[in-house]
């Protein structure tokens, strides 16, 4: 019989996964031994850290966006067709308006935006987390020469957690080549009592943030914005006006999962190291669906993916799975708009970012230009 994988999701972690089992499992899929079948609900990828860079006018939308079917392995049955329910007990998934069979599912469904859930959100802020957010972002950007920016981290956890800091510290650098910074104020908010929800990287940032002028409000837990006058108001009674609103919004699961029965938040509880879910046999999840307690970061998304790739090619072959996740997570971290720096860790190892350089900078577009061959397993 042949062994049915499918994917959901074809984000990060999905393309890594389809085109490393692509390879790993070419003898099987060529002998109809194995099939992999890989289900998005969209025909392109989108590379979303791009999206940063097209708030400050350094990329365009285009640059982070190509075709799946450019991107994925002809040995992968490419499904554009959204997937609208999960049944774990008869092992089908309801897509296309039919009904699809699998021996193993893996859940790559990644986060979703909820600016429903603070009121004023959709009307009172911008944010940098999709293609439209960001181009209108860009545009108030450069409309934007006095008064006060406020970065107001509302959702946590969220997609690539330094992003906020590089957004405050691009932001700084921005205005000052611009000779604009004199008559704009910047103020960084964070919902606990410090400036990020990793210790090491706050304690390597406050000071940063205090070298530039920028402000910093800690146990801010942003409740309502009011657009008609603009105002922030925190669940502790803090209020902060503001000019220009830039927000880290809410974050949820897929409501795929939540429907499902996969997890009540969206997010899929998993083993740590194996990434199989806890309970539910024959599912995996990665990237950001997972509940692990990592970033929502697409270097983890990797990482994870290659792991759920071996172990899926050990169950394939009758051969016990011995490959595990150990927490590893890589970020360039942008400290403005020629410099940057990185920090690497795990579960045992804690991040340490080095000294901003250009050169660091330049490794990360670098990265992101060759980021499509590592999505297509070249790299």
């Amino acid at each position: 019989m042949t062994h049915r994988i499918a994917i959901i999701g074809g984000g990060t972690g999905g393309v890594v996964l389809a085109n490393n089992l692509a390879e790993r499992l070419a003898p099987e899929i060529d002998a109809g031994e194995v099939a992999v079948s890989l289900f998005n609900d969209g025909e392109d990828h989108i590379y979303k850290p791009v999206w940063l860079y097209v708030a400050f006018g350094q990329r365009e939308p285009a640059d982070g966006r190509r075709p799946l079917a450019e991107l994925v392995d002809d040995r992968v049955d490419l499904r554009i067709e959204r997937v609208d329910d999960i049944d774990t007990e008869e092992k089908t998934l309801s897509a296309g308006g039919g009904t699809v069979g699998y021996d193993s599912l893996v859940i790559a469904t990644g986060s979703q935006m909820d600016t429903e859930s603070i009121d004023g959100l959709d009307e009172g802020g911008y944010h940098f987390y999709g293609e439209s957010a960001s181009t209108e972002l860009r545009d108030e950007l450069l409309s934007f020469t006095e008064g006060h920016l406020v970065l107001s981290v509302i959702g946590n956890p969220h997609m690539c957690p330094v992003a906020p800091l590089e957004f405050v510290m691009m932001a700084d650098d921005w205005f000052r080549s611009r000779g604009l910074r004199e008559d704009i104020d910047i103020t960084y908010t964070y919902p606990i009592m410090r400036t990020h929800g990793n210790e090491h990287i706050a304690e390597w940032a406050r000071p940063r943030l205090a070298e530039r002028d920028i402000a910093v409000e800690t146990m801010f837990n942003a409740e309502a914005i009011d657009p008609s006058d603009g105002m922030l108001t925190s669940m502790e009674g803090t209020e902060l006006d503001y000019d220009l609103l830039v927000t880290i919004p809410p974050h949820t699961g897929s409501d795929l999962i939540t429907q499902a029965g996969l997890g009540e938040t969206g997010w899929v509880d998993v083993d740590s190291h194996t990434l199989e879910a806890t309970e539910f046999d024959d599912v995996y999840a990665i990237g950001d669906a997972a509940a692990i307690g990592v970033p929502k970061a697409g270097s983890a998304a990797h990482y994870q993916a290659n792991v759920v790739a071996k172990r899926l090619t050990s169950t394939v072959r009758d051969q016990q799975p011995t490959a595990t996740y150990d927490g590893k997570t890589l970020c360039f971290v942008e400290t403005g708009m020629d410099e940057a720096t990185y920090v690497s860790f795990d579960y045992n190892n804690d991040p340490s970012p080095g000294r901003p350089s250009r050169t660091l900078h330049w490794s990360k577009l670098a990265y992101n230009e060759s980021y499509w061959l590592t999505a297509r397993g070249l790299l």
